[in-house]
C-alpha cells in the first residue's frame, strides 16, 4: 500500500512538472532545442528535416514543453523574447515537418497565396497555454509589438534561403543580446542575403518589409542601421536597392 501511495504521488508530481497554463512558472530550459539544433543545423544555417523528421517525437516533446509553459509577467524581457523566438522557430521547423518533402514552404495551404495573406504563417499551429496562436501571431503580435526589438527580423527564420539563417543553438535570456548582434552581424555580411556597397548597396527585401520598425525603434536611417553591422560601410546618402527574395527551403539537400 505504501509503495502504491508514493507511486500514485509520484504520479501527480510528474504530471504537474512543466504544466504552467498561466505563465506563473519558473523560466523553461531551452537545451532540448539546442541539441535538436547542433544536431540537424550545420554552420551554415541550412537544416537537415530528414532528421528532424526522424527525431519528430524529440521535437514534438520541446514543443509540448513550451505550449504548457507560456511566459510569466515575472519573467525578464529577454527571457521572455528568447522565448518566442525558440517558439516561432521550433514551431516553423515542425510545420516543414508535417509536409516534408516541400521545395518550399509556400508550397503549404492554398495555392495563389498572397505574401502574409491566407498562408502558412496564417495557420493555428501553435498551442500555448489555452490558446492557440499563428506564427503570424507570434511575430507580429507578441514580438514586433510588445517588444519593438529591431534584431528579432535576424532572429527568426521562415525556412526559406533568403530568410536569415537558423541559429544552431536555442535563444536564451541570459546571453540574448550577444546572440542578436551576432545574428545581425552574420546577416549583413552574408553575401547571399545583403551586399552592402559604399555607393550601390543591395540588400534584404526583409529591410523593405521591416525597415519602418529600424528605424523607429533605433532612431537611425537604414543606412546608419545596416552601418552597425556591414563590414562594408554604406554612405549616409546611397540609394538602397532590394535583392530577389529566394523562398526556396533552407534544407541540406
Amino acid at each position: 500500500m505504501k509503495s502504491l501511495i508514493l507511486l500514485i504521488v509520484s504520479g501527480i508530481f510528474i504530471a504537474g512538472c512543466g504544466t504552467n497554463p498561466h505563465g506563473k512558472g519558473p523560466v523553461i530550459s531551452h537545451d532540448a532545442w539546442t541539441k535538436l539544433l547542433k544536431k540537424h543545423v550545420n554552420d551554415e544555417g541550412l537544416v537537415n528535416y530528414k532528421g528532424f523528421v526522424e527525431d519528430k517525437a524529440i521535437l514534438q516533446l520541446y514543443l509540448d514543453d513550451l505550449s504548457a509553459n507560456p511566459p510569466g509577467d515575472h519573467w525578464s524581457a529577454n527571457d521572455k523574447i528568447a522565448y518566442w523566438l525558440n517558439a516561432y522557430n521550433a514551431f516553423t521547423v515542425k510545420l516543414i515537418v508535417d509536409y516534408y518533402p516541400i521545395q518550399s514552404i509556400k508550397d503549404i495551404g492554398p495555392e495563389n497565396q498572397v505574401i502574409f495573406v491566407n498562408t502558412p504563417w496564417d495557420k493555428n499551429i501553435v498551442p500555448i497555454g489555452n490558446k492557440t496562436i499563428t506564427l503570424n501571431g507570434i511575430e507580429h503580435g507578441i514580438l514586433r509589438k510588445r517588444f519593438k526589438e529591431p534584431r528579432i527580423h535576424f532572429a527568426l527564420n521562415c525556412a526559406s534561403i533568403s530568410c536569415p539563417v537558423l541559429r544552431n543553438e536555442a535563444y536564451q535570456g541570459s546571453t540574448l543580446d550577444h546572440q542578436l548582434n551576432d545574428q545581425a552581424i552574420r546577416f549583413f555580411n552574408d553575401p547571399l542575403r545583403n551586399q552592402p556597397d559604399p555607393y550601390k548597396p543591395q540588400i534584404s527585401p526583409i529591410l523593405n518589409w521591416y525597415g519602418g520598425d529600424l528605424k523607429k525603434w533605433s532612431g537611425l536611417t537604414l543606412n546608419q542601421y545596416i552601418n552597425q553591422y556591414a563590414t562594408t560601410k554604406l554612405n549616409d546618402d546611397a540609394p538602397l536597392s532590394y535583392l530577389t527574395y529566394d523562398w526556396g527551403l533552407n534544407d541540406q539537400q
